[in-house]
């Protein structure tokens, strides 16, 4: 491990938490904005397109870490991150709006691609698979902490949660202070990792599994927020609890992921991961009370912690100097294209009980399938 202080793993953790805040951050708020802004589209849409321009400029923004490096490409995404975020609350115009949060998704990937790929390059082995870990623990505690903290603002003026994008800048602060430049010890690992062939199945396999995973995580936090108070009478704050409860219990479970991959390996964690998501989905269909439903958070959480995390570290350990951005680029689009697919998942049926048993069934055969195909690839040398 490269040397990096405290205060320097510390900016890198709370960078890493502005990327799950890109669309939730506003979520509590869509009633006020629904009232203040004679919207064109649906309101959602502002909670999902920046996904689909995290989709869109991956490929990129992947392309310009090689060419900008790590602190420069995160200095590039920190600041429009601030500005076309904080700027959407007083545009009025329903074109120009949508073009913003499009944009503030290609700011959101530069910061996750550069923060992660700084990442790889201080670290190494199981450091950098702990790393990971806290990173996506951050991530999960950012989106605990950013939504109760929209919330209050929320309930105060409708605009204000759009201020903390306004974070960004003192981001770009931190990273300015607490990071050390990489690039003195990176032609030593480009030497050291462009020896070693990888083959393009792993990376592919990376990317269909970080999608399919998101996807699922997603299709609770799609569909709770209705399905709650229509089934068990939940008001608003009981629902934003209960799915906080969720990220909660994904910080917990990322922060045992590096010994679970140490029993099991890569792709055993992986396969684990999906059959949580199944368990949690499968309850999900039975659940007639409290108990059943916290049962199916925590298995969702676990899910999350046992998949999003370490397919990050597997990217990277499938990847070399040469194409590390592009496939951090490609990772992004894995799991913020899975976050824009969960949107759609209720044109499957106007019936959550079938939605959530379609969810548990793909679960289940995506763990089969990573069960086999990834020990046969991902762990060939």
């Amino acid at each position: 491990m490269n040397k990096i202080s405290n205060f320097g793993i510390f900016t890198l953790l709370f960078v890493s938490s502005l990327t799950i805040m890109v669309g939730t951050v506003i979520a509590p708020s869509l009633t006020g904005i629904v009232e203040h802004k004679n919207l064109g589209f649906s309101p959602s849409w502002l909670i999902t397109l920046p996904s689909l321009g995290v989709v869109l400029f991956a490929p990129l923004i992947g392309r310009l870490l090689n060419t900008l490096g790590t602190i420069n490409l995160l200095c590039l995404g920190l600041i429009p991150y601030a500005i076309l975020g904080f700027v959407g609350a007083f545009i009025t115009n329903d074109l120009i709006l949508i073009f913003d949060r499009i944009l503030l998704g290609a700011a959101t990937v530069a910061i996750q691609v550069s923060v992660t790929a700084y990442i790889a390059d201080l670290f190494t082995g199981e450091a950098r698979m702990k790393m990971i870990a806290w990173q996506g623990m951050s991530i999960e505690l950012g989106g605990v902490v950013f939504l109760a903290v929209g919330g209050l603002l929320g309930e105060i003026n409708w605009q204000l949660p759009f201020y903390i994008y306004l974070l960004g800048i003192l981001c770009l602060i931190l990273v300015s202070v607490a990071l050390p430049k990489p690039e003195k010890w990176l032609i030593v690992k480009n030497d050291a990792q462009t020896t070693t062939p990888i083959k393009n199945i792993k990376v592919r396999l990376i990317f269909i599994a970080s999608l399919l995973a998101m996807m699922l995580f997603f299709v609770g936090f799609v569909t709770l927020p209705l399905y709650l108070p229509e089934n068990f009478g939940f008001s608003e704050s009981q629902t934003g609890y209960l799915m906080a409860f969720i990220s909660v219990i994904a910080i917990i479970t990322a922060s045992q992921m590096p010994k679970m991959v140490h029993f099991f390996g890569d792709g055993k964690t992986v396969a684990i991961g999906f059959l949580f998501f199944m368990l949690g989905y499968f309850v999900l269909t039975i659940a007639g009370s409290l108990p059943f439903l916290v049962l199916a958070t925590i298995f969702i959480g676990v899910g999350f912690g046992f998949t999003i995390p370490l397919l990050n570290h597997m990217m990277l350990e499938a990847s070399t100097i040469q194409n590390q951005g592009k496939n951090l680029g490609l990772f992004s689009m894995g799991v913020f294209g899975g976050q824009f697919l969960s949107t759609f998942i209720e044109y499957l049926s106007n019936n959550y009980t079938v939605i959530y048993a379609i969810a548990s069934g793909l679960a289940l055969i995506i763990a089969g399938f990573i069960y086999f195909i990834f020990q046969r690839e991902l762990n060939k040398n």
